[in-house]
Order: structure tokens, then C-alpha cells, then sequence
């Protein structure tokens, strides 16, 4: 049976330079969804890398403005309740981590000129806490700035039956909606293992998901609305593997697009928002393959992991004479080193390195270049505020919010 024309297709038109349709700073509603239709429509994908810090987050910022193109931030489970502390023990520190990761990027954005999206990444049934938590972050900051504090978040609940997967999304993607947050949602199953989540025994044929099921996930939320992106597994794993020795099949996204367009009855040859996981180990031509089959964002992380120790393994192997103590060094035995253990010396190496990880990434998805960085560098909390506010009265307002949404979690307890 096809169903012609009963969705509505996204544009498939060329479209402007991406910095004259959208701003610097934090993206989220119609500018995400157009920044998202560039992406697809001009053959380009987004890098989303987690970020546990301050200053790995800096470091995407950085690679961002110097190679010209547009970054997404993501926080998982894991490192919210990294950045909240490992000492704290409370079952919402991965909500006040996740939290404070957005409100930083949120301070700091638009000083690199760059749109940002704000992302939470992998979110299994059995952390859904986490995820009601951090919409309750998003309904506050919508309450007082009229957009939400996260650009988008990611349901993965692909252990689940399809069925129930797609329900869940539903019912979430239906109170999303009116803050215009992103969904995304993940159908068939990334193998390996990644903060916890271990698929690494999975049946190898659920690493592969079919044009039907993606087409029932497409025919499901696209009844509430656009905002909304499918992560289909094509042999993805995560982890670390040299190329060759994971089977991926990105032209099955190929098949996906044309089974949907269709379906649908559109003339857009890639109706969907499709995005990749576990790209660690792929080789140019299947990144390639995927981008060109309408993957819009692919999520980075073990290979920065690897760059951001690297920077430091490095800056200790040069000054491991100057790094044996507080005084005493090569140059004589009274010589302070407080320049080389000073945390802002090897840690800037850290984000050096895992800047240079991320820019080649932006190549290899083909971004580079794509948003000329703007100099109207200022503060960015709520990006659109309901009333015009100074910096101070802005800061004051947004620690309000942050404060409420913690309130809101201790008196869950």
C-alpha cells in the first residue's frame, strides 16, 4: 500500500549561506531545523562530540570557529553525573551535571561566532529519570526565555520492542513539541559498548535496521511534528576499531530514503533526518556514503577521548624532567616548575589535541567552511528573552531557573 502524499516533506531546495539564515550562539527551534535542512540538503553532517567538561566543550567550541563550521555539544548519562562530581551520590546529579555542561556552553557560545547545538546523548528506558529531568530544565527555561535550554536529546530505546520504542517517543516527542526540542530516537542497535550500555554480544542481525522500521518510526512522529531525526543502525559499533574490521552498510540509508520518499509521496530523494553512531573506525568512503544518504550528524567520542589524553601524554613525556616535584628541574635545583604542573599548562595541551581531533572530523563530514564566524561576540543565556535584560540581570535570571529545576529534583526525593 503507498501512501502518497500524506506527510509532509522537508525542503529540498539549495539554500542560502548558512550564516546569513542562522545566528551564532546556541541553535535551537526554527534556526536547528534550518541548520539541519542545510546540512542534508547541502551534502554536509555535523560531528556531535560528549563532552565531560568545561574544557572539553571549549575545545569543540575552538575547533568549531577555526575551521568554520557548526558544532553539537552532547552530554551522556555518564558524564552529567561526571560533571555534577563522582563523589556525589544523589540519583539527580546526572541532571544537574547535564544541566550545568548547557548552562556553561549556553555562557560562553556565542564569543566563538559559531551555532551550537546543545544535545543529550544515548537515553536507555532505565535512565528516563534522567531525561524527564533535564525537560524539566527545558520547561523552565522555556517558561522565562521562550526557547528551551537544550537544542534537541536523544531517546535510545532500541532494546526495546519497536513497538514500545516507538510509543515512548510518541507520548515524549508530543510534550517536546511545543518547545520545538529535537528528538532523536534510535531503531535497531549499535553494537560495542559506550558509557555503560553494553551491546557487544548482540544478535548481529539487529545491527541492521530495515526500511520498514524506519518508516514507522517516520509515519509516527511526523504526525506531531518535523523536529525529529532517526539514528538506523547500518553495522554501526561503538568503540574503537581500525577500519575494515566493522561491517558497516551506510547505502542501506540509500534504501531507507527511497522506501520513505516512496511511501510518502514526495519529490525530496532524502525525506528523513537520518544520523550515525559509532563512527570510531569508519573509513572515509563509508562516512562519506552515509552523508550523502542524508546523515545530518554523526556522534564522536572515543576518538577524542583518545586526543584529549594524547595532548597530555605528550606534554609529560616533554617535561617529565621538569615535572618530578615543585622545585628542581634540568635548569638547576632551586628552578620553581609551577609553569609546567599549573593544570592550565597540560590541560590546554589536552584541548589543543582534542581540538586538532575535531577538525578532522568537520573534514571528513565535509563542514568545513560552511559558517563564516561572526564577531558580535556577548553573552548568550536565554538566546531569545521574553524581555530585554542586561548581562547581570540575564546571569542573576538564569541562576533563578537552574535553582528552581534543583529544587524541583530534591523535592522528587
Amino acid at each position: 500500500l503507498i501512501h502518497k502524499k500524506t506527510h509532509t516533506c522537508h525542503h529540498t531546495t539549495t539554500m542560502s549561506a548558512l550564516s546569513d539564515i542562522v545566528p551564532p550562539g546556541v541553535v535551537t527551534g526554527d534556526n536547528l531545523l534550518k541548520l539541519l535542512e542545510h546540512a542534508r540538503t547541502n551534502g554536509y553532517a555535523i560531528p556531535a562530540v560528549n563532552c565531560t567538561s568545561s574544557s572539553t566543550a571549549n575545545a569543540c567550541l575552538e575547533a568549531a570557529r577555526k575551521n568554520k563550521s557548526p558544532i553539537m555539544i552532547q552530554v551522556s548519562n555518564g558524564g552529567g553525573a561526571f560533571l555534577c562530581g563522582k563523589s556525589i551520590k544523589d540519583p539527580t546529579n546526572t541532571v544537574a551535571g547535564s544541566v550545568a555542561l548547557a548552562m556553561h556552553v549556553r555562557t560562553v557560545a556565542k564569543y566563538y561566532g559559531v551555532p551550537v547545538v546543545l544535545h543529550s546523548d544515548h537515553c536507555a528506558k532505565k535512565l528516563l529519570p534522567w531525561f524527564d529531568g533535564m525537560l524539566e530544565a527545558d520547561e523552565e527555561w522555556f517558561a522565562k526565555f521562550g526557547e528551551p535550554l537544550f537544542s534537541s536529546h536523544m531517546l535510545d530505546l532500541s532494546e526495546e520492542p519497536d513497538e514500545e520504542n516507538i510509543s515512548i517517543c510518541v507520548e515524549y516527542f508530543k510534550r517536546m513539541a511545543p518547545m520545538k526540542i529535537w528528538l532523536e530516537m534510535e531503531i535497531g542497535i549499535t553494537g560495542g559498548e559506550e558509557d555503560g550500555v553494553n551491546n557487544e554480544d548482540v544478535d548481529p542481525e539487529k545491527l541492521y535496521t530495515t526500511p520498514e522500521q524506519v518508516f514507522s518510526v517516520y509515519e509516527a512522529l511526523s504526525k506531531i511534528g518535523s523536529m525529529f531525526s532517526i539514528a538506523a543502525a547500518f553495522g554501526n559499533v561503538h568503540g574503537v576499531y581500525k577500519p575494515g574490521n566493522v561491517t558497516l552498510q551506510p547505502e542501506r540509508l540509500g534504501k531507507h530514503q527511497a522506501y520513505a520518499k516512496e511511501q510518502i509521496g514526495c519529490d525530496n530523494d532524502k525525506p528523513i533526518f537520518l544520523v550515525m553512531h559509532g563512527g570510531s573506525g569508519s573509513t572515509d568512503e563509508e562516512i562519506a556514503t552515509a552523508v550523502k544518504n542524508g546523515v545530518v550528524k554523526m556522534n564522536i567520542d572515543t576518538d577524542t577521548q583518545w586526543a584529549y589524553w594524547e595532548g597530555l601524554k605528550d606534554f609529560e613525556k616533554s617535561k617529565h624532567a621538569y615535572l618530578q616535584g615543585q622545585i628542581g628541574n634540568p635548569d638547576g635545583p632551586d628552578k620553581p616548575n609551577k609553569k609546567f604542573y599549573d593544570p592550565r599548562a597540560w590541560i590546554r595541551k589536552a584541548e589543543e589535541s582534542m581540538c586538532a581531533r575535531v577538525a578532522v572530523s568537520f573534514e571528513k563530514l565535509g563542514s568545513v567552511g560552511t559558517y563564516e564566524p561572526k564577531e558580535e561576540a556577548g553573552y548568550q543565556i536565554g538566546g531569545t528573552p521574553k524581555t530585554k535584560t542586561s548581562t547581570t540581570v540575564g546571569l542573576l535570571a538564569a541562576g533563578a531557573v537552574v535553582g528552581v529545576v534543583a529544587s524541583t529534583l530534591l523535592m522528587r526525593k
